[in-house]
């Protein structure tokens, strides 16, 4: 079996103004890097749109439907002074979340070992009522509820690298025991969340905070040490990556000192706690990563770890 590739064009008409690090290039530059001979094995397939039923399993229905009624039918709206929306902001919101469930339907159907969402804008950041920090619906979060109710799974795990605190996905799980959310981050950053004594209701939210200017000496030993033994402890039935590619030493919104190796090995990684617990079960989503270059190089080391798993 191969890797997934899912994505859409969709996602590139999320169009925000100039200046934006948000812009479409981030998600056209990665996928021109996932054109070259190294990744003729893709599953190559088009993100769906997300059914509102599947958004509701983890945003508000009130909020759902405000969300997509205030997409413009021009110029832009704004839902916080980073989180604006264009007219084709709406379909681009729901091919995001939409990829995510796909890839659980593929790799749950044994068509593929695991899969990519090369899809914008992220989703890490939403909460159930609140659109923040670029993201409007959590995809990575709808995805986990689609494999339970879709597919009968309880014990789902998220683990996020992107250098930005996952302040929607942790807001999330941490009510419910069969959830786990892991995440290593800068800290201080926005969105000011992410302290390692935000543990949740059953102490299934493990947050590894890395201070600015950390390298991949540090972010490895944060994952040998703390991640790690903590997600495979947990056992889960499914692992979902929120991969953020922001941590990067040549990204302009933080001060992390990581490079493509460092996502490579997590990557490696968490691959094979999946091999372990979970029969390979693994899907990942672009999060954050704003540094053309070193996000696509980035999202390639990262693909190439998942084709090899």
């Amino acid at each position: 079996m191969t890797t997934a590739l899912i994505t859409h064009p969709a996602c590139l008409a999320h169009e925000l103004p100039a200046g934006h690090p948000e812009r479409p290039a981030r998600l056209q530059e990665v996928l021109n890097a996932l054109q070259g001979g190294d990744f003729q094995a893709l599953e190559r397939r088009a993100a769906p749109q997300a059914s509102h039923d599947a958004l509701a399993r983890v945003h508000s229905r009130d909020f759902v439907e405000a969300v997509l009624e205030a997409i413009p039918q021009s110029g832009f709206v704004s839902f916080d002074s980073d989180t604006l929306a264009c007219p084709g902001t709406g379909e681009a919101v729901l091919r995001a979340a939409g990829a995510v469930v796909l890839g659980i339907d593929m790799v749950m159907a044994g068509e593929v070992k695991n899969a990519f969402c090369a899809v914008r804008p992220p989703g890490h950041h939403a909460t159930s009522t609140r659109a923040m920090g670029f993201c409007f619906f959590n995809s990575v979060a709808v995805g986990a509820m689609h494999a339970r109710d879709a597919h009968g799974l309880k014990r789902i795990a998220v683990v996020d690298f992107d250098v930005h605190h996952g302040n929607g996905t942790q807001a999330m799980f941490t009510p419910d025991p069969e959830l786990f959310y892991a995440s290593t981050h800068q800290s201080p950053l926005y969105p000011g969340t992410g302290s390692p004594d935000e543990t949740g209701i059953a102490h299934n939210i493990l947050n590894a905070p890395l201070p600015p200017g950390a390298g991949g000496v540090e972010f490895r030993r944060a994952f040998e040490r703390v991640l790690l033994p903590e997600v495979e402890k947990f056992q889960p039935e499914f692992l979902i990556i929120s991969a953020g590619f922001d941590a990067h030493r040549d990204d302009p919104l933080a001060q992390l000192r990581l490079d493509e190796s460092d996502f490579a090995w997590a990557t490696e990684a968490l691959c094979a706690i999946a091999a372990r617990t979970c029969r390979g079960r693994v899907v990942s989503a672009l999060e954050g990563g704003y540094d053309l270059n070193a996000t696509a190089r980035s999202a390639a080391a990262h693909v190439r770890a998942l084709m090899a798993a």
